[in-house]
C-alpha cells in the first residue's frame, strides 16, 4: 500500500505485529484512532489493519482520505447487522454498544460506539438501566461488578477474543520474576 500510495502516512492499529509497526508512522488504538489521524499533517492515510475501524475514523474525519487495508479483527467480524436487530428486538429497552472494529452496519444501528475504556464510560454515565455489549465479553466482568444494579446482554454467543486471553497474570509475574518470554526482533524491524 505504501508503494501504491506515496506520501500517505500510515497508521495501524496497536495490535498490529512488530514487522507492520516498523513500517508504520504511528500506532493508535480503537479509543485514539480518530484523534492519531486528525493529528497528522498528511491528507492521505493509509489504515492498517482493520478496514472497519478504519472506515468509522473515515466517517469522523472526512477531510482525509481514508485508504484501507482489506484487514478485520475476526471476533468484531463476526457480528452481524442481523444479530445486532434480532438483540434489539429481544431487549427493546437496552442501548446497543458496540466497538468501531464491528462491520459499518452493526455500528450504524449502536447507540454507542467506541473503545473498551469508552464503553465502560459510557455505561458509568448512562442512567439506562439495560445494554447489550458488543464486543470480547472479557469486559462484562468489570460492568457487573461496578454496576450491579444494570443488566447487561451478550450481542453474540461465545463472543472471546483467544488473542486477547494469550496473556494472563501468572504470565505476566513470571515474565516479570523470572525474566522469561523475552521478545526478539530481527534487526531491520
Amino acid at each position: 500500500l505504501r508503494e501504491r500510495h506515496p506520501g500517505a502516512a500510515v497508521v495501524c492499529y496497536v495490535n498490529s505485529s512488530a514487522a507492520v509497526k516498523a513500517e508504520s508512522d504511528i500506532c493508535c488504538t480503537s479509543s485514539n484512532a480518530v484523534r492519531v489521524v486528525r493529528s497528522l499533517p498528511e491528507k492521505r492515510i493509509i489504515f492498517v489493519p482493520d478496514r472497519n475501524l478504519g472506515r468509522y475514523v473515515a466517517a469522523q474525519v472526512p477531510d482525509k482520505e481514508i485508504i484501507l487495508h482489506d484487514g478485520h479483527c475476526p471476533v468484531h467480524s463476526r457480528i452481524t447487522a442481523r444479530m445486532a436487530s434480532a438483540a434489539l428486538a429481544a431487549h427493546p429497552g437496552a442501548a446497543l454498544l458496540v466497538h468501531p472494529e464491528c462491520e459499518p452496519e452493526v455500528v450504524r444501528r449502536a447507540d454507542y460506539v467506541g473503545s473498551t475504556a469508552g464503553i465502560l464510560g459510557y455505561v458509568r454515565e448512562s442512567d439506562r438501566e439495560e445494554f447489550i455489549i458488543g464486543t470480547e465479553e472479557g469486559i462484562l466482568y468489570p460492568l457487573e461488578r461496578d454496576h450491579p444494579g444494570k443488566r447487561f446482554y451478550r450481542l453474540a454467543p461465545d463472543f472471546v477474543c483467544a488473542d486477547m486471553k494469550k496473556i494472563t497474570l501468572p504470565d505476566v509475574l513470571a515474565s516479570l520474576e523470572l525474566e522469561r518470554y523475552e521478545v526478539e526482533l530481527d534487526r531491520d524491524t
